[in-house]
């Protein structure tokens, strides 16, 4: 995705204030003139697993909510549907979710709106003419109601400052080109789904799927992450293959950076 198949909310809103001020706590780190990160950390993200193949980044949502102690399975439920999620998740809406919920964020991308060459890719040519104009509207709408959205490059040494801090970050990734170094055996990228559910995948170029960073070793040029399409590991791979994975074709390189302090 911007939209990916898959599968936080202050219990009780934050104020415009609060929202209004964030912005200027959310740089990157270095524009902020922080420390370097340390060498090697790992969070204690919680796994929760999607449910179906199309709520990756709902599942991501509700890691992050529950890792911000912020989780409430009836109002995340309630939530969904104030903001009419359905079944084609854009990154933009994790956005907007992260916002119902409070959740001091930031959202990076390449493509503020919808790339209309997105629209002959078989990842998205189901839905791209029902979903065009929603999405460009929530991008158009996003200032107003205080979902922080940027258009700039991230680099890996900003991806380590902000888990060197205990914070975390939802990534779009083109899942078939990510690889877990742990995972006894590699995934086929049409495998995210749960046991006994058709596989819904035709073509080998593009899957986006949406995945947790949790942490980093600098020593062995690793990543950690959460995938939704487990419930029970945290998976680790290179950082030239996240970068392949994260800034290939079909993710407009989103990332949606999730701050502690909310």
């Amino acid at each position: 995705q911007r939209r990916a198949p898959g599968p936080r909310r202050r219990l009780g809103g934050a104020g415009s204030e609060r929202a209004a001020g964030a912005a200027a706590a959310m740089k990157s780190p270095r524009e902020a003139g922080e420390p370097p990160p340390v060498d090697c950390i790992q969070l204690k993200v919680p796994v929760i697993q999607q449910l179906y193949h199309w709520d990756c980044g709902l599942a991501c949502s509700r890691m992050v909510l529950q890792y911000l102690n912020h989780l409430d399975n009836d109002e995340f439920q309630k939530a969904i549907q104030e903001l009419q999620l359905t079944k084609s998740i854009w990154t933009i809406d994790l956005a907007y979710l992260m916002r119902h919920f409070g959740v001091k964020h930031k959202f990076c991308t390449q493509t503020l709106g919808v790339d209309k060459g997105y629209k002959n890719q078989s990842f998205y040519r189901k839905h791209f003419d029902t979903e065009e104009n929603r999405v460009n509207q929530l991008f158009a709408q996003a200032k107003d109601c205080k979902v922080l959205v940027e258009k700039c490059t991230v680099t890996v040494q900003d991806i380590q400052n902000h888990l060197s801090q205990g914070h975390i970050a939802i990534v779009l990734v083109n899942a078939v080109l990510l690889l877990c170094d742990l995972c006894s055996s590699p995934v086929k990228y049409c495998c995210f789904l749960p046991i006994g559910q058709k596989c819904f995948c035709r073509s080998p170029d593009y899957q986006g799927h949406f995945i947790v960073l949790c942490g980093y070793n600098k020593a062995s040029g690793s990543i950690y992450y959460n995938n939704p399409a487990y419930a029970d590991r945290t998976c680790c791979t290179s950082i030239s293959n996240f970068e392949e994975a994260r800034t290939s074709y079909g993710t407009d390189e989103d990332i949606l950076f999730i701050y502690t302090d909310s």
